[in-house]
């Protein structure tokens, strides 16, 4: 066991040191305020405070983790080997930096909490964050962190071993239209063609016709070929699928139409399924809670897994809303315009409430690759930067999460490059 000492066990030392030490490093984690109980513990030990009482392994706290709410905290970095930290500390420590206030600022998306603009679409602009600004976005620093330290602890205590991690996957398809042009009904059908039509979008037009007619199959309909494709090269994917009402946002087919919960059903077979929340039931919890009821009729079984795939997050209100409705695990964590780790780290975690100083059950799968970014980078850049990432990656024995959306895989007879790319990602 790695025994900790600390003055007083605030909820954020208990989430981080648990997050840092247990979920990535592998270790039972105690701790105690007795200096006694401290002295005598013949195992792996450290103290966490302002001053070092000894000769121990010692961190020395830059007093984040003992304040409540947030404040426009200054940051000051620089680098450590060949990553960037902040929270710089003293000699005295034994790591250079308060490796669990950068953790746990990063964890609980702390500058989201701060005064911030949003983007055209409202939500948090990557370029605002402290991992785009200064170079350490692509990384998932949190686990390169603790690895660094966990070094650091084994030179003090060679007899300890922690629990090696293997690296893993998570594949997880949006669908927030499921047909292109199938399953819209008359109305839609028509008046979409007439626009066609007007705009002289010939191209459209005359594919809408050969889909409705049966002359060829849908492109968004691509579900039967990934899942061929996965499972030849022995991967799987998770499902989320929307089941919003039709609005400006929403142009998904109806949630009562038969052909698509039989579609929700059918992929239940090969992976996981959950929802995709509308833009409405991102903002509006009474929206969200229909949602999740149309799911659960449909499914016959309670919601466990959900997501956002273009809309921002809304902390702390959307992830209260999904704790409130006893949602097991989200996909939401990512950046919709660019590649690399919103919190920090490439391991899954529990949501932290700043408002409520409050560990939730909820869990949070941070996604690296979001398709959305796709229009704003060549495929040449996105192949270059996710072999790098996947690098970085494996060695922390983390975890690998991409968020595509069906819509990516239009044209599929033509266009697998993307398939291609997510299969290589998935090589162990």
């Amino acid at each position: 066991m790695l025994l900790i000492y600390i003055k007083t066990l605030t909820p954020r030392i208990n989430y981080t040191f648990r997050q840092v030490c247990s979920s990535i490093l592998g270790y039972e984690v105690g701790f105690t305020s007795k200096i006694e109980e401290f002295v005598a513990h013949e195992g792996m030990k450290i103290s966490y405070g302002k001053q070092k009482m000894g000769n121990e392994f010692f961190i020395q706290e830059a007093g984040l983790l003992n304040e409540q709410g947030f404040n426009d905290t200054e940051l000051k970095f620089h680098e450590w080997e060949n990553t960037t930290c902040f929270f710089k500390v003293s000699d005295k420590s034994d790591v250079p930096f308060d490796i669990f206030s950068a953790s746990f600022y990063l964890l609980s998306r702390y500058e989201e909490y701060l005064p911030h603009v949003k983007d055209s679409v409202g939500r948090y602009p990557y370029k605002e964050s402290i991992g785009f600004k200064h170079g350490f976005l692509e990384q998932p620093v949190v686990d390169i962190w603790a690895y660094k330290f966990n070094t650091l602890l084994k030179d003090r205590f060679p007899k300890e071993n922690s629990v090696k991690r293997e690296f893993n996957n998570k594949n997880i398809l949006a669908v927030a239209e499921a047909f292109k042009f199938r399953k819209k009904g008359i109305v839609r059908s028509i008046g979409a063609s007439i626009r066609d039509f007007f705009k002289l979008d010939i191209a459209n037009f005359i594919e809408r016709f050969k889909v409705l007619f049966y002359l060829k199959k849908d492109p968004y309909d691509i579900y039967d070929g990934l899942v061929k494709e996965s499972h030849q090269n022995q991967f799987k994917w998770h499902f989320l699928f929307q089941l919003s009402n039709y609005s400006i946002k929403s142009k998904n087919v109806s949630y009562n139409k038969i052909k698509y919960q039989a579609l929700i059903k059918s992929m239940g077979d090969y992976g996981k399924i959950g929802l995709l929340p509308g833009y409405e039931a991102l903002y509006d919890f009474s929206t969200l809670k229909l949602e999740k009821k149309r799911w659960e009729s449909i499914v016959n079984r309670p919601l466990k897994l959900i997501g956002s795939y273009n809309y921002d997050l809304n902390l702390p209100t959307l992830y209260n809303n999904f704790d409130k409705l006893e949602i097991e695990r989200d996909f939401s964590m990512s950046y919709a315009e660019t590649l690399g780790f919103r919190a920090g780290t490439c391991s899954s975690y529990l949501y932290y409430d700043i408002n409520f100083e409050r560990i939730s059950p909820l869990v949070l799968d941070p996604i690296v690759f979001n398709s959305n970014c796709i229009k704003y980078h060549t495929f040449f850049e996105l192949k270059t930067k996710m072999e790098k990432i996947k690098d970085e990656v494996r060695k922390v024995g983390g975890s690998l999460n991409i968020l595509m959306n069906n819509k990516d895989f239009d044209n599929w007879d033509k266009e697998k490059k993307y398939l291609n790319l997510i299969t290589y990602l998935n090589e162990k």
